[in-house]
């Protein structure tokens, strides 16, 4: 086997480049030809499938069991970079000025997902509060949250069945606000480093009322009857307490460090002597 300091492929004045093939592009129209045969003929699906076998055959003989490579020479240019300038001008920055990469602490998404949880709880207590002020029951909000799935459509034809207890639509809403709340708090926690002091702003303000006009813009296409029923006011109030008692769990919580100010390296998890300091004991950490 030849070295690579005798091969001349590895001369200062050439460098290797993969040889040229058409191999790929016959691939390609194969495939083309391949799918168009669905919409036309079996007869062109038969040449696809051809081409992108040979295709394939082809293009894998260019690389095993040796790749094909091609010595391109290189032609050096003498460049001297010219400037009409006399001196140098250097940007003024003071000694003290450090740059620092925002936020350096943040809450973790666990945070979030407490939040959500505990926010859930609120938005309960808001929504069932609300049923028991306009309609005197308990169970008006709980049916309208199940009244959402295909289970509880029943439950707007039938009179005074909103306001029933009913166990299937207590299970389904259950299950709905808890998924919905934990889906949120995941999404919350995700977004606390956009806003790392103002937790309570996020959840409490900025979310709410962006769910609740997206909601909003989007309920009489999926469902116009529950848009009827809906109360927004007590809708937007009860996802404003969900958010600032997320907010609330979130700023208890202790915030981690951020990895902005680490190397490139170590963020993406290559290990290397030297990427951290030392031990007590002497021994370098990988």
């Amino acid at each position: 086997m030849s070295s690579p300091h005798n091969n001349p492929a590895h001369s200062s004045n050439v460098i290797e480049m993969p040889a040229p093939t058409a191999w790929p592009f016959t691939l390609a129209f194969g495939f083309v030809l391949l799918f168009t045969g669905l919409l036309t003929s079996i007869t062109v699906s038969v040449l696809g499938l051809i081409l992108s076998v040979a295709g394939v055959v082809g293009w894998f003989r260019e690389v095993f069991p040796r790749e094909k490579e091609i010595a391109v020479p290189i032609a050096p240019e003498d460049f001297v970079p010219v400037t009409p300038r006399a001196v140098v001008e250097l940007l003024p920055v003071s000694p003290e000025l450090v740059r620092a990469w925002l936020p350096l602490e943040t809450y973790p998404v666990s945070a979030g997902i407490k939040g959500g949880l505990a926010g859930s709880v609120a938005m309960a207590i808001l929504a069932c509060t609300y049923g028991i002020i306009a309609t005197g029951s308990i169970w008006y909000p709980i049916n309208l949250l199940a009244a959402t799935t295909f289970y509880g459509q029943s439950l707007f034809a039938a009179p005074g069945a909103l306001t029933k207890f009913h166990l299937g639509s207590f299970l389904i809403a259950c299950l709905l606000h808890a998924i919905g709340s934990l889906l949120v708090g995941v999404l919350y926690g995700a977004m606390l480093p956009m806003i790392p002091r103002r937790p309570i702003l996020l959840g409490g303000l900025i979310a709410p009322i962006l769910w609740s006009g997206l909601l909003y813009t989007s309920i009489d296409l999926l469902n116009p009857t529950l848009g009827k029923l809906i109360n927004w006011w007590w809708f937007v109030a009860s996802q404003i307490g969900f958010g600032v008692v997320a907010g609330l769990v979130v700023v208890r919580q202790a915030r981690i460090p951020t990895d902005e100010n680490l190397p490139f390296a170590m963020r993406a998890g290559v290990e290397a002597m030297g990427m951290r300091p030392p031990r007590e004991d002497g021994e370098n950490r990988p």
